[in-house]
């Protein structure tokens, strides 16, 4: 099934073409797969290089972890902003929004198509809708909020962000104290909600023409038996031994960006707590299942979206040609 949502634009503009194509979805959707297949059709007009929008897959050493693609696959197409930075590096949608630019006006040049695949939807945004002036970090007023944290509990203050920033609390998990503390403080050093700032980004957002293809699944099952299937396979093939080597660097903690990843946050809590793996496998399925829900979220509210069927039996086939009459041939910038 292909849905444009109503867009009669969707597939791409008849009086441009585009600068790239997106293809998104939520975590275990089969993107990677998907993008390889898309930039293996594109060999005619060109070829293809992709553009990893991820915010685990930009460091190394984090490979069983993040699902990253395989050295054949990675050797296949050029990929782009995979295996960038050191774990103790932070990595942000400024930073990528800038990256991703220069990244497609580089492939165009080129005379490739570039791909922007995966499913960290804040870097989408922020390159689609571009940056805002949001204010940044106040060590005191960030010191309150984590007072108050102690006190209260993160779900507590995310039902309270809830209340003064619904948008923003309803792609927030209740325990993801770094966004929801953030959030909070903007609001508490500007009266204005994060949504606010968004907004008014979006309206001075870049002229860039990139048709964003969504494989979302049907049947929600059918992803949590992917998600519960491939942790599994990740905990096979080990991920532990991952996790206990970055560990034994002795430089890396748990605050940090790459280590308050799906996975590796329940597997760093797990050996500080003494969990069995069984604990930590389960632990790690359900906090992907949440991180698949907020991505699902993220993208309904993308309108302009071309959804694809992930759970379809033809589901390749379809994403292919929900691309082919986005002119991708024809790319400029």
């Amino acid at each position: 099934m292909i849905s444009s949502h109503h867009n009669p634009n969707a597939l791409g503009r008849p009086d441009r073409p585009v600068d790239a194509i997106a293809i998104v979805g939520p975590t275990a959707s089969g993107k990677t797969a998907a993008a390889l297949a898309l930039a293996e059709s594109f060999i005619p007009q060109g070829g293809a290089e992709i553009i990893s929008i991820d915010s685990a897959l930009v460091y190394r050493g984090m490979d069983i972890g993040t699902a990253k693609p395989s050295r054949q696959e990675l050797a296949a197409v050029p990929h782009h902003l995979i295996d960038t930075l050191d774990p103790l590096q932070s990595y942000s949608a400024a930073e990528f929004a800038k990256d991703a630019s220069r990244l497609i006006q580089d492939i165009c040049a080129r005379g490739k198509t570039p791909l922007l695949v995966g499913g960290t939807m804040l870097y989408l945004k922020a390159l689609l809708e571009g940056l805002n002036d949001i204010p940044s970090a106040d060590p005191e007023i960030r010191a309150q909020i984590h007072q108050e944290a102690d006190l209260i509990g993160w779900p507590a203050l995310h039902a309270k962000l809830a209340q003064i920033d619904p948008q923003t609390a309803a792609r927030l998990a209740p325990g993801d104290s770094q966004r929801i503390g953030r959030a909070l403080e903007v609001w508490n050093a500007t009266g204005q909600t994060l949504t606010s700032f968004h907004q008014s980004a979006k309206a001075n957002a870049p002229d860039w023409h990139i048709p964003v293809i969504s494989l979302e699944p049907q049947d929600r099952a059918w992803l949590h038996q992917r998600i519960a299937l491939r942790f599994g396979q990740m905990m096979a093939t080990g991920f532990m031994d991952e996790v206990k080597a970055l560990r034994a660097r002795g430089d890396l903690h748990p605050d940090l960006p790459s280590m308050r990843c799906v996975g590796y946050r329940q597997a760093w809590e797990g050996l500080d707590a003494g969990w069995c793996e069984a604990d930590i496998l389960e632990r790690g399925i359900f906090a992907t299942r949440q991180l698949a829900k907020r991505q699902i979220t993220w993208l309904r509210s993308m309108p302009d979206r071309v959804v694809v069927a992930a759970d379809g039996p033809e589901a390749l086939a379809q994403m292919l040609t929900a691309a082919m009459p986005m002119d991708a041939g024809k790319l400029g910038v």
